[in-house]
């Protein structure tokens, strides 16, 4: 195929992506529901069945349509966990100076759902917290570690009520990140450090103080960055 012709087709695969999203906000397609069959599609869209079919496996890597095998694709639930589980995955392969980058991303947000979270986490969460810190001090393996302390973020991050804050900040820090840092950071002898933030975090929450636990958890994470932009210089 020429370089034009892969050209014009990509156009039209976009074309059909465009008009594929635009059913689902519309409300023309809604989530569950099965799409058309592809010859019924492609002539509705008015591209080949060749080109509708690049576009709905491009949109189900996205997560927003699903294949089911014999059953035809449908639009998934459009929870935004399965929206943004293809951003957790590039979280998870970036390297150098995009992983600087994503931490950024994470001191402008993390910090704004921590100071949310201490008006609204239960003694129930604030309990649960207490053990993973003792648990994280406790651990004997990186593994163990860096479960305990995405299990600690994320009842934070889920306090503060916004799913699709939950999810960004989750694909931001995906465990496969956390422990590319945690294993360097431990060499370093930084584990004492990193639970006396979490400490802090805590002690903030506990006393209900939003701006201590905004500025707790900015310190920690601007700790992981300064920590990685030493590695780049290595």
């Amino acid at each position: 195929m020429t370089e034009g012709a892969t050209a014009a087709r990509t156009t039209v695969t976009d074309r059909a992506l465009a008009r594929i999203k635009e059913m689902i906000a519309t409300g023309e397609l809604e989530p569950g529901q099965r799409l058309p069959v592809e010859k019924d599609l492609a002539s509705a869209i008015g591209i080949s069945r060749n080109s509708l079919r690049e576009a709905i496996r491009a949109l189900t890597v996205l997560g927003v349509l699903e294949a089911r095998h014999g059953a035809g694709v449908y639009v998934t639930q459009l929870g935004p966990k399965d929206l943004l589980e293809s951003f957790g995955v590039f979280a998870e392969v970036s390297q150098g100076v995009t992983v600087i980058d994503l931490v950024r991303v994470r001191k402008i947000l993390e910090p704004a759902a921590t100071a949310t979270a201490a008006a609204r986490l239960g003694e129930v969460d604030l309990a649960r917290l207490r053990e993973l810190m003792n648990a994280m001090a406790q651990a004997s393996s990186a593994e163990e570690f860096v479960g305990h302390d995405q299990e600690f973020h994320r009842i934070i991050n889920e306090a503060a009520g916004n799913p699709v804050l939950t999810a960004i900040l989750g694909g931001l820090s995906s465990r496969t990140l956390r422990m590319r840092i945690w294993r360097g950071r431990h060499q370093d002898g930084a584990i004492s450090r990193t639970l006396a933030e979490h400490d802090q975090i805590y002690q903030a929450l506990a006393a209900r103080e939003p701006e201590d636990a905004r500025i707790a958890a900015a310190v920690h994470i601007a700790s992981v960055e300064q920590w990685i932009r030493r590695e780049e210089k290595h």
